[in-house]
C-alpha cells in the first residue's frame, strides 16, 4: 500500500475519516505531542499484535518522528499479513510544519 503526506493526513484528520491511526514513537515522545493515536512504540510493537489483529484487513497508518521507525513497523505489520499499511512520511516533524 501506498504511504501517505502529512497533508494527506491532516485533511483525513480533519474530516474526520475512519481508519486505524497507530503511533509507534515512545510513550515519552507521544506525551509530548500526540495526533490522537494509539501509542504501540515500536518495541512493544511484536507483543502487542494482539491488540490488532481485528484490523488485518482495514486501512492502517502509522506514524513516528521522522518516518524511520513507523516505516519499519510498515513492514513489520504486512509481514504478519496486515493488508492495507501505510507509513506517515516525515512523521511528526513534517506534521509540525504543515
Amino acid at each position: 500500500m501506498e504511504d501517505i503526506t502529512v497533508e494527506q493526513l491532516k485533511s483525513r484528520l480533519d474530516n474526520n475519516e475512519k481508519f486505524v491511526f497507530i503511533d509507534v514513537r515512545e510513550e515519552w515522545e507521544y506525551e509530548d505531542d500526540n495526533l490522537g493515536a494509539k501509542n504501540i512504540p515500536l518495541a512493544d510493537l511484536p507483543t502487542r499484535l494482539d491488540e490488532l489483529e481485528e484490523y488485518k484487513d482495514a486501512e492502517i497508518i502509522v506514524h513516528c518522528r521522522s518516518g524511520a521507525r513507523s516505516g519499519n513497523a510498515k513492514k513489520f505489520l504486512e509481514s504478519k499479513g496486515f493488508t492495507s499499511v501505510r507509513n506517515t512520511l516525515g512523521g511528526i516533524l513534517a506534521y509540525r510544519n504543515l
